[in-house]
């Protein structure tokens, strides 16, 4: 009699937080937190739009709180943040997402697709708002917002909103994820290792983790061409992509492991009346540049080169490290020009060629501790109990794999007994995050979801192209 009390009482202390009534929501807005201001709680009914300047938000076929707020920490803080609850069917968890590049807005697609899982769901733009992830002028100045960017912005984030949450349903969330790529990695193991109890489960996709160590290697690599990287044509990238496929693969269009792969650029070098069988001298020296380890001139660590197979698929060399033939700047020199102009010279006029070595560990030095997520001890995050699933693309163009075998490496020899919450996934032919020639679509959240909430560690996870092929990844060791 006892138990079936005690589970009526669990039923209607649901039924008091299910569902989320449209004044509640409103109400939310006389909400008093820390330095946080509640802008906005409305009712976004199924299929309606929230505001013709949000655009961006995908219509979804369900009711949901939206809450818009700015949290103020400093003085020169303007940390723009929303919390979206479903109305109905709220599973009683919660989810944060990370943000891209240099941020600046919301990655409202993503939170749209949790939200449609039941979850609650939170996004932050990290304290400045741009149009263009790899646009750092916001920084010009203003240290305390790169703190914001580096860590504070998500933290502050993950407090006010689990309160939003709280007040809204009057319940604690169950669980609670995080969930990131390329600066949302680094964002995701700034989490784990900062602010270890925020979460249960993290999910942390080609973490940009090493970030200053990163953007030193696209420094290094300009100044090594010159301070002019010479542009690789569409027939010379799938020119280098075939010789790899041919030369290391098995008849599949993307290598399983290209760690022992070489392209013989030698090989590759035009003669007399050949063009796009070939390449120049100077391009040759750009492959050579892009394929190149080298070290850090700041810490003497290895700056890890992009790996052999996918050069010429689209959305890979193209669009992050030799530009692409229309004629558009490289992702990889955006960042490298923007940290540089904004954060280390503050010099918006800044030259490449002119950066000097001491420049470079000038400004790594300064910034490591505010940006950089690098930490190998995970043993606070581990003692809470949080699960962690890190996946790379072996042919990631933008975040070198090599950064992610380093990290797993460091981290199981500092926190010790890895596998009771730790995964590393290596995702053959994957690009920055996603894509590639391959199958690399994997259910990252239900395989974390399994192991926080049902126990069930993963082990081997499909990979798909939504086409019927697929593939099976292992937990790398």
């Amino acid at each position: 009699m006892r138990s079936r009390i005690i589970g009526l009482c669990g039923l209607l202390q649901w039924l008091a937080f299910a569902n989320v009534h449209a004044e509640d929501c409103a109400q939310l807005q006389q909400m008093k937190i820390a330095h946080v201001r509640i802008t906005s709680a409305q009712i976004i009914a199924a299929g309606g739009q929230a505001a013709p300047a949000a655009a961006a938000i995908p219509r979804l076929p369900m009711d949901y709180c939206r809450v818009q707020a700015i949290a103020k920490p400093t003085r020169d803080s303007e940390i723009r943040f929303e919390v979206w609850v479903p109305s109905a069917n709220w599973n009683g968890k919660f989810e944060q997402i990370g943000n891209g590049g240099f941020a600046g807005g919301f990655y409202y697609a993503w939170m749209a697709r949790v939200l449609s899982l039941g979850y609650a769901v939170a996004s932050t733009d990290d304290g400045h708002q741009s149009q263009d992830g790899t646009d750092a002028s916001w920084a010009l100045d203003h240290p305390e917002k790169v703190k914001d960017y580096g860590w504070r912005a998500i933290s502050e984030t993950a407090l006010a909103s689990k309160l939003i949450v709280r007040k809204l349903t009057s319940k604690t969330p169950d669980k609670s994820y995080f969930a990131g790529c390329s600066d949302g990695g680094r964002e995701a193991l700034m989490m784990a290792q900062r602010f270890p109890t925020y979460f249960d489960g993290i999910i942390a996709g080609a973490p940009a983790y090493a970030m200053t160590r990163l953007l030193s290697g696209g420094a290094v690599r300009v100044a090594e061409l010159g301070g002019k990287i010479d542009r690789l044509p569409q027939p010379q990238l799938a020119l280098l992509q075939r010789h790899a496929l041919q030369n290391c693969g098995t008849g599949a269009p993307y290598l399983k492991d290209p760690r022992q792969c070489r392209v013989d650029l030698a090989a590759l070098k035009c003669t007399a009346g050949q063009t796009d069988t070939c390449l120049t001298e100077a391009q040759i020296n750009t492959a050579r540049v892009m394929y190149g380890e080298r070290k850090d001139p700041a810490t003497g660590a290895v700056l890890y080169a992009v790996l052999p197979g996918a050069e010429g698929v689209k959305g890979s060399w193209d669009a992050w490290l030799t530009g692409g033939d229309d004629q558009t700047q490289p992702a990889g020199v955006k960042f490298t020009w923007n940290y540089l102009a904004y954060m280390v010279m503050s010099d918006p006029k800044l030259e490449l060629e002119k950066v000097t070595e001491a420049d470079v560990v000038r400004g790594a030095r300064r910034y490591a501790p505010i940006m950089d997520s690098d930490n190998p001890d995970l043993s606070a995050f581990k003692a809470h109990g949080g699960k962690l699933i890190q996946y790379h693309g072996w042919n990631d163009p933008a975040i070198p794999p090599g950064y992610s075998l380093e990290y797993r490496q460091r981290m199981t020899a500092k926190t010790g007994d890895a596998d009771s919450f730790y995964r590393l996934y290596m995702v053959p032919g994957m690009l920055h995050c996603r894509g590639g020639d391959a199958p690399t679509d994997v259910d990252w959240q239900a395989a974390l979801e399994n192991w926080v909430e049902k126990a069930a560690p993963p082990a081997e996870l499909v990979a798909s192209d939504g086409k019927g092929a697929t593939q099976t990844l292992q937990p790398f060791n």
